[in-house]
C-alpha cells in the first residue's frame, strides 16, 4: 500500500500542475514573442568535475571568467569575481571562477556582455548558462536570459531567450534559443530576474550557432491493431477478473448499464457488438482517487494515438457536480485519459486520448474523481488505437459536400467561331476559406517568414500587440505603435485581421496596475480601454475576442459583477458594429478539461446572449495533443447547435517528432475543414522561435520546411480544384470545385483566351457566362 500511496501522491501533484499552468503565454511589452520553452537542469555540487557541452564556436568572450571580469559589466549593479563563497560551500561547477551580480536594486539588474558583430541575422543561436542565486532571504527565483537589440533606426527591442527557476542550493543550467532579424546596430545579452537584494551567480555562458538536429525518422509502425480494445474483460464477461480496487474500496459487478457504445467511440469503431449491460460498482470510497484499476503494461505501442471511452455514473449522496476521470499511471506519471463533470445519476460518456513516445515499464489505468463516499459506476471501458487514414476517407467525402459547388461554364462567341470542342484548362489559384497565422511585430522583420506567410495564409492575428498588458503596460502609458505597424503590414499584403484580445479574464494575464484598482476605478479603466481601443481601430479588425478565456478566469466578473462580460460585448458592438464579436477558449475539443467542455461553453454563450451580449462567433483555440477526429467532431457538433460560426483561433499541435506533428496537424485541419460550422482556421504561428509552444513549428528557425509544414502545404494544394476537358456541343463545360478564385484558359485552333472568375459559397449549381 505504501507504493500505491507514493504513486498516487505523485499523480495528484501532477494533476495540480496540469490545472495551474496556462496554455497561452503572457509577454510583457518589452519582451516580444521570440520566446522558446527553455529547459533547465539542477546540478549537485559533487558533479563539478564534469565537463559542460562543447563550448567551441562560443561567441561569448571570457565565458568562464578565466580572464577575471574582462568583457563583462554590470547592468545597473556591481559585478564581482569569486573562487568560492560561504567558506567554500559555493564552488564553481566548471573551471576556477564564477561571477556575481550584486547590489541589485531592480529586477532587471544583472550581468551583461555586448556581442555586437559576433551574431549573424537569420541564424538560430543556442544559449546555455550555469547560474544560481544567493542572498536576499530568497530560496528560489526566476533567472532570465534576455537579449537587448538596438536596430539601425535606434529602436530598441528586448528578446526573452530563456527563463527558469534557480535556487540557492545548487547550480542550474538555463537553456534557450534566439534569432535575430536584420543587422542590428548593437546587441547585448544579459541575465536578470530575481527580486532586488538577491545576487545572480553565473559560472559559464555559451552562445553558439544552434546545432542542426539529425534528420528525423518517421516512426515505423506495424501490427497496429486499430480498433482493438486493450482492456481485459471490459464487458465483465468473466466477472471482475482482471480488475482490482485502487485503495481501500470495494468492487462488485451489477447490471443495468447502456448496451450501446458511447457515441465518440462508435464514430471511431463503426458497427461493433453491443455492450453487455454489466458494470463495475465501486463502493466504500474513502478518497477521490479510489476506483477500479487494471494493469495494461506491455499493451501500448509507441506513437500510436489511443482513444479512451467509457460510460460512467455516480450514486446518490453528492451535493455538487462531480468529476470522473479516466487516468493512466505511466511509470508513475499521471496522464489524463479524459474527464467529465455532472451532478445527476444518469450515465455519461467520458472520452479522451493519449500517446506515448517511449516504452514504459509499468502502466495502470484507473477511474477516479468523485468525492469520498460517492459511489462510482463504470461500464464498457475501451482503450484502442485509432485508424486515422480510414477517418480521412470519410472526411474527404464530407469536405467535397460542404466546400465545393457544381459549376457550369457557358461559352458564347460574338464572332463566327464555334467554341464547341475548344480545350479548357481550369486552375484554382486561391481557396476562399480563411487560413491564417499568428504574427508579432518582431516576426514581420524576418523577410523569409513574411514570404511564407503572404504566400500561404490570408488571415492573421497578433500574438500580443493588441492585448491590454501590451498597449497600456502602466496606467496612462500607451503603446499602439506595434499594433499600428502590424495593421499597416496587413493592409499592404491583403491580409484580413482578427483582434485578439480586448480583455483577458485570467488573472495572471492582467498587468499589476489593473489588478490594484478598486471597483470604481476598475470600472472606469475597463470603459476607457473599450473606448480607446475599439474607437481607434473601428473597421480595421474583422473579429474581436472580447473577453478571452472566460471559462478559465473570472477577474473582471469577480470584481465588477456578472453583467460586466455582457457589457463588454454590448459596448464593443456599439463602438464598432462591423466587427464580429467572439468568445474564445481552450480544451473545448479534446475532453481533457471539465471547465471547458462543449456543454459548459454552450451554457456560457447562452447566458451571455440572455444578457443581451451580441456574441457573433465561437472561438476554439485548438491547443491540442494527440487529437482524435471523432472527439473533435463531437465537440464541433455540440457547439455548432448554437448556429454561430466556429473558428479555430490559435491552433497548434506539438510533438518532438515532426512526422507525428504532421499527422496531428492533418487530423485537426481535416476535421475543421470538413465540418459545416467551421468558417476559419488560424494557426498560433508556424515559424520556430516565433511560437509560444515548443515543437509546434512548421518551418525551422533558419527557413527549412519540416514534415508538418509540408503536410500543411499538401493539404492546401489538395483543397484547390483543377479541371481539364473540352467545351461540349451546348457550349458548356461542367465540373465541381472548391469556393474561391480561378484562372481559366480556353484553347482552339483559332483562339487562346485567359480569364479569371470567382466561385462564391452556395448549394445550387452556379452558371458562369463567358463571352469569347
Amino acid at each position: 500500500m505504501q507504493i500505491f500511496f507514493f504513486s498516487l501522491v505523485s499523480h495528484l501533484f501532477l494533476f495540480v500542475l496540469y490545472w495551474v499552468f496556462p496554455v497561452e503565454s503572457v509577454f510583457l511589452p518589452n519582451l516580444p514573442a521570440l520566446e522558446t520553452n527553455p529547459s533547465f537542469h539542477v546540478f549537485d555540487q559533487s558533479t563539478r568535475k564534469g565537463h559542460l557541452a562543447n563550448g567551441s564556436n562560443n561567441i561569448i568572450l571570457n565565458p568562464t571568467f578565466e580572464d577575471e571580469l574582462s568583457n563583462w559589466s554590470g547592468k545597473g549593479c556591481n559585478i564581482l569575481l569569486h573562487e568560492s563563497m560561504e567558506d567554500g560551500k559555493i564552488l564553481p561547477l566548471y573551471g576556477k571562477f564564477f561571477a556575481s551580480a550584486t547590489n541589485r536594486t531592480r529586477s532587471w539588474n544583472g550581468i551583461e556582455q555586448e556581442i555586437t558583430g559576433r551574431v549573424r541575422p537569420k541564424l538560430a543561436y543556442e544559449v546555455t548558462a550555469i547560474v544560481r542565486i544567493y542572498g536576499g532571504n530568497v530560496a528560489d527565483a526566476n533567472i532570465q536570459a534576455t537579449l537587448w537589440v538596438q536596430s539601425q533606426d535606434i529602436n530598441e527591442q528586448y528578446i526573452k531567450i530563456a527563463i527558469s527557476q534557480a535556487t540557492d542550493k545548487g547550480w542550474v543550467q538555463l537553456q534557450g534559443k534566439f534569432l535575430l532579424n536584420g543587422s542590428p546596430l548593437k546587441v547585448i545579452i544579459f541575465l536578470e530576474g530575481p527580486p532586488p537584494g538577491t545576487d545572480i551567480l553565473i559560472n559559464r555562458l555559451v552562445v553558439k550557432h544552434a546545432e542542426k538536429a539529425p534528420p528525423p525518422l518517421r516512426p515505423f509502425m506495424k501490427n497496429e491493431a486499430f480498433g482493438v480494445n486493450i482492456i481485459e474483460n471490459s464487458n465483465l464477461d468473466d466477472g471482475i477478473n482482471g480488475w482490482f480496487p485502487l485503495g481501500n474500496c470495494s468492487l462488485n459487478m451489477e447490471f443495468g448499464s447502456p448496451i450501446e457504445l458511447p457515441s465518440m467511440a462508435r464514430n471511431s469503431l463503426g458497427m461493433q457488438e453491443r455492450l453487455s449491460g454489466r458494470y463495475i460498482l465501486v463502493t466504500n470510497r474513502a478518497d477521490t482517487w479510489m476506483g477500479p484499476a487494471q494493469m495494461i503494461s506491455g499493451k501500448l505501442k509507441l506513437y500510436l494515438t489511443y482513444q479512451v471511452s467509457a460510460w460512467v455514473k455516480i450514486g446518490p449522496g453528492s451535493t455538487s457536480p462531480q468529476i470522473v476521470n479516466v487516468a493512466l499511471s505511466i511509470d508513475g506519471n499521471w496522464v489524463n485519459g479524459g474527464q467529465v463533470e455532472f451532478n445527476n445519476e444518469s450515465w455519461h460518456e467520458v472520452g479522451g486520448s493519449f500517446r506515448i513516445d517511449k516504452q514504459p515499464s509499468n502502466v495502470m489505468v484507473y477511474i477516479q474523481g468523485p468525492a469520498a463516499g460517492v459511489d462510482l459506476m463504470v461500464a464498457g471501458l475501451y482503450i484502442f488505437p485509432v485508424d486515422r487514414r480510414a477517418r480521412f476517407k470519410l472526411l474527404k467525402k464530407q469536405t467535397d459536400k460542404i466546400r465545393k459547388r457544381d459549376l457550369i461554364l457557358k461559352f458564347a462567341s460574338s464572332k463566327a467561331n464555334n467554341v464547341s470542342g475548344a480545350f479548357v484548362k481550369v486552375e484554382q489559384i486561391q481557396n476562399s476559406f480563411p487560413f491564417g497565422s499568428c504574427i508579432t511585430r518582431s516576426s514581420i522583420d524576418n523577410e523569409d517568414l513574411v514570404r511564407f506567410l503572404v504566400k500561404n495564409f490570408n488571415w492573421v492575428v497578433f500574438g500580443n500587440e493588441l492585448k491590454w498588458s501590451w498597449t497600456e503596460p502602466q496606467q496612462g502609458n500607451f503603446n499602439y505603435k506595434d499594433a499600428d505597424e502590424l495593421l499597416d503590414f496587413c493592409k499592404n499584403n491583403n491580409l484580413e485581421v482578427r483582434g485578439h484580445c480586448i480583455f483577458w479574464e485570467v488573472e495572471y494575464a492582467i498587468q499589476p496596475w489593473v489588478q490594484g484598482l478598486n471597483k470604481s476605478d476598475l470600472t472606469t479603466a475597463v470603459q476607457n480601454r473599450l473606448t480607446d481601443l475599439v474607437t481607434r481601430y473601428k473597421g480595421k479588425f474583422r473579429h474581436y475576442d472580447v473577453d478571452n478565456e472566460m471559462l478559465h478566469g473570472s477577474f473582471y466578473k469577480d470584481r465588477l459583477g456578472k453583467d460586466i462580460q455582457a457589457t463588454m460585448f454590448r459596448t464593443s458592438h456599439q463602438l464598432d458594429p462591423s466587427a464580429t464579436l467572439f468568445v474564445n477558449d481552450y480544451h473545448i475539443d479534446d475532453g481533457s478539461d471539465v471547465k471547458s467542455s462543449p456543454e459548459e461553453y454552450i451554457r456560457q454563450i447562452l447566458d451571455l446572449q440572455r444578457q443581451g451580449a451580441p456574441v457573433g462567433g465561437i472561438g476554439l483555440q485548438g491547443h491540442i495533443d494527440s487529437p482524435v477526429g471523432p472527439i473533435v467532431s463531437s465537440a464541433l457538433d455540440k457547439v455548432g447547435t448554437l448556429g454561430l460560426p466556429i473558428w479555430f483561433t490559435e491552433l497548434d499541435v506539438s510533438s518532438a517528432n515532426e512526422f507525428i506533428r504532421a499527422d496531428d496537424l492533418e487530423v485537426m485541419l481535416r476535421e475543421a475543414f470538413a465540418h459545416p460550422a467551421v468558417e476559419g482556421i488560424i494557426l498560433w504561428g508556424f515559424w520556430e522561435l516565433y511560437m509560444s509552444r515548443e515543437n509546434a513549428h512548421l518551418v525551422n528557425a533558419e527557413g527549412k520546411i519540416n514534415a508538418a509544414g509540408k503536410r500543411y502545404l499538401a493539404l492546401k494544394k489538395e483543397w484547390l480544384s483543377r479541371a481539364r476537358g473540352y467545351i461540349d456541343v451546348q457550349g458548356e463545360f461542367r465540373f465541381r470545385g472548391f469556393y474561391g478564385t480561378y484562372n481559366i484558359e480556353i484553347n482552339s485552333p483559332t483562339m487562346k483566351i485567359n480569364r479569371t472568375f470567382v466561385v462564391d459559397k452556395g448549394e445550387s449549381p452556379l452558371a458562369i457566362n463567358f463571352d469569347l
